[in-house]
């Protein structure tokens, strides 16, 4: 007959419930880490496309958002936003455009409507963008409405999410 501890148990009986107790705790931990870092992963992620998003709205705004009376410091806004070939298309094309855009007494007021991100990763982005912006200068001194359909291509550079090419789509 098997010895029965204090509590009736039989000895082997005794030693189960703990081991049990043991791997059910073990298993439960485990579970929480591995929920954890998932749920950390979806936060992660949902943040950089937070990121992203926000980035190329901001590239958008000062794309559409350009005033001659301050031209180099909105030129300034945009290249500071920029890299690769856009920085260099762009910032080889800004004494022209900003003769341009005095000589015409152009401003461009503009509002991003919409963003969406069609494809992203840790690295790169490309975002779809429509903006509008109100036009005035010497040909419409009462101002035109544009609608911008924009396609940006971003890059993380340093922690920051840079445009490295915008094209008019649509």
């Amino acid at each position: 007959m098997a010895a029965r501890g204090t509590d009736g148990m039989t000895g082997s009986r005794a030693r189960l419930l703990p081991a049990g107790l043991v791997a059910a705790t073990v298993l439960t931990t485990v579970l929480c880490v591995w929920l954890g870092l998932k749920l950390s992963d979806q936060s992660t992620a949902q943040q950089r496309r937070q990121d992203i998003v926000a980035a190329a709205r901001q590239s958008a705004l000062n794309f559409t958002s350009l005033d001659y009376r301050h031209y180099d410091r909105d030129s300034r806004t945009v290249l500071q936003d920029a890299t690769g070939d856009f920085r260099k298309q762009f910032a080889a094309q800004t004494e022209q455009l900003t003769k341009l855009v005095v000589e015409n007494k152009s401003v461009s007021e503009g509002q991003v409507l919409e963003a969406g991100i069609v494809r992203s990763d840790a690295r790169s982005a490309r975002v779809l963008v429509v903006a509008d912006s109100k036009v005035t200068n010497t040909a419409a001194p009462e101002g035109q409405a544009r609608t911008y359909r924009l396609q940006l291509d971003l890059v993380r550079v340093a922690g920051r999410w840079l445009t490295s090419d915008v094209a008019f789509v649509g």
